[in-house]
């Protein structure tokens, strides 16, 4: 039998959308860290395919902060280079570029000084009379961890933002920041509380990419648009739930964030965790951000905490075998590049339910996936119980990367006079169900912002939940730090331990991809 899944075809059923995404307001940009390397792969090419989709505000512009931005000349002549590399869109259209470079404008200064805040508090205001952007004002804080601090205080003292209290003023004032948003539940908390100092809730952004993913926010469509699903969604017909984020590539130059880092706050603590929340959480009574973000925090608050004497049973670590050969590394450094585990959800829907999570790098193959895998049957009618155990479980796979779309395995008779069951795959694919190009995750979460729609950004409690979480198993780790770590080879499926944990469940892992 062909192993081919069924393809589904598809069709649009509304001439109308359901709901109008409204226009973002007119504001200044400003981009801390602008010659980056987040800023050269992935914010310029944002920002310059929105201006090539005609989606950004007529009233923009950018003011790029960065020791090295010397001048506006230089600096767009660095990201012109850069979209020629990194734009989704090629080849760049040169009149969209002259257009959109005419925006862009430059400060030179480091984080921690006082004098250049000034300095770019008076580039502003002269762009923001030129640009008639109404004194609304973005930035983003695209710079390690350790300068948000003083960027954040920076920018309260030099009077570019102003605390909102509560309901936000108009003009606006918002900060983005990227993750990690702490190393750890306490600085995660000081973070959060230094954030409400300067700002209220509702002005800043945290930003986390995944959530930005065409097929990750279809997971709220999925669930609450089709009513064949729902009902099944819980403890009595679903027997486990995985999520799988493998990446094929190594640390690839990144040794050093790596040892501090590791895959545990890197891919965890916000991506998995944020697509768990997802898929888990309890229907909200509307489609606004805090409805959203608050059902998400319980179905977080709920996750049952793995205590440190209970991380060697329920979590495995791995390392890929070259690792401690890449640039930074220590040659006998115990840092997680691989860590799955076993998480519960203590709540009704899912009591008893193991969501059993996995993330590494240096694995065969790069896929991001959550599959739902059903119960067995309860009955054998098809001869003696060896028999049915043979049949092929009912999984619905939900593809977040490469190859975004939506599976579901499903048992069926196989032609003939025997009676003999085999596994039919029914496969939706996002590229060949739809003639769209999906936007890439920070252009929609750049638009997100300007319009001051927080859905798909974490929120304070969203951030502390996680750590809460994940503290305990890094406090472990760091308590061993000892003992040895498991080695896996580089491209395979990781350390077998893995595989042993689910085995014990008697369970398996899915392939990748």
């Amino acid at each position: 039998m062909s192993n081919s899944p069924v393809h589904i075809g598809t069709k649009t059923t509304s001439a109308q959308p359901l709901a109008m995404a409204r226009k973002p307001d007119s504001c200044v940009a400003v981009l801390f860290g602008v010659t980056g390397d987040l800023a050269r792969r992935k914010l310029i090419p944002a920002l310059y395919n929105l201006a090539a989709s005609g989606a950004l505000p007529e009233n923009f512009a950018l003011v790029g902060f960065s020791r090295s931005a010397k001048s506006a000349e230089e600096l767009r002549e660095r990201l012109r280079q850069s979209l020629g590399e990194f734009s989704r869109t090629q080849p760049i259209d040169e009149e969209v570029w002259k257009d959109f470079s005419s925006r862009i404008h430059a400060v030179a200064g480091n984080i921690d000084d006082p004098e250049a805040y000034k300095n770019l508090a008076r580039e502003i205001e002269r762009v923001e009379a030129a640009a008639g952007t109404g004194g609304n004002r973005l930035f983003y804080l695209s710079t390690p961890a350790s300068a948000f601090k003083p960027s954040l205080l920076n920018l309260r003292e030099s009077g570019l933002v102003k605390h909102a209290f509560g309901s936000e003023a108009s003009p606006w004032s918002r900060v983005i920041v990227e993750k990690p948003f702490g190393h750890d539940l306490a600085s995660g908390v000081e973070l959060n509380r230094l954030v409400h100092e300067v700002l209220d809730e509702n002005q800043i952004y945290r930003i986390d990419h995944y959530l930005g993913k065409e097929t990750v926010q279809n997971i709220l469509v999925f669930r609450f648009g089709n009513t064949i699903f729902e009902p099944l969604w819980n403890r009595n017909h679903i027997d486990h739930v995985q999520i799988t984020m493998a990446e094929s590539i190594g640390v690839e130059g990144r040794g050093a964030f790596y040892e501090e880092t590791g895959v545990l706050r890197d891919i965890v603590q916000n991506h998995l965790l944020q697509v768990l929340a997802l898929c888990a959480m309890e229907p909200p009574v509307s489609m606004e951000a805090d409805e959203i973000r608050n059902m998400k925090a319980q179905a977080l608050r709920s996750l049952r905490r793995i205590n440190a004497h209970e991380v060697d049973t329920h979590v495995v670590r791995g390392q890929y075998d070259a690792y401690r050969g890449e640039p930074g590394v220590q040659s006998d450094s115990l840092a997680a590049t691989y860590v799955a585990m076993r998480a519960y959800i203590d709540n009704w829907r899912w009591q008893g339910v193991p969501f059993y999570l996995r993330a590494g790098k240096g694995l065969g193959k790069r896929v991001t996936e959550v599959s739902f895998h059903f119960k067995s049957i309860p009955f054998c009618l098809y001869g003696d119980r060896e028999v049915c155990q043979l049949i092929p479980g009912n999984v619905l796979k939900l593809r977040l990367q490469p190859d975004e779309g939506i599976s579901i395995d499903i048992a069926s008779k196989i032609p003939g006079e025997d009676l003999s069951v085999g596994g039919v795959t029914m496969d939706f694919s996002y590229s060949e169900a739809f003639d769209k190009q999906a936007p890439e995750a920070y252009e929609r979460l750049l638009l997100d912002a300007m319009r001051g729609d927080a859905t798909l950004f974490a929120r304070h409690d969203e951030v502390e939940h996680s750590w809460q979480f994940c503290d305990p198993i890094l406090q472990r780790w760091q308590d061993s730090k000892f003992e040895s770590i498991p080695i896996y080879e580089k491209g395979g499926m990781g350390p077998s331990e893995s595989d042993l944990m689910l085995a014990r469940d008697g369970r398996r892992w899915l392939p990748l991809g």
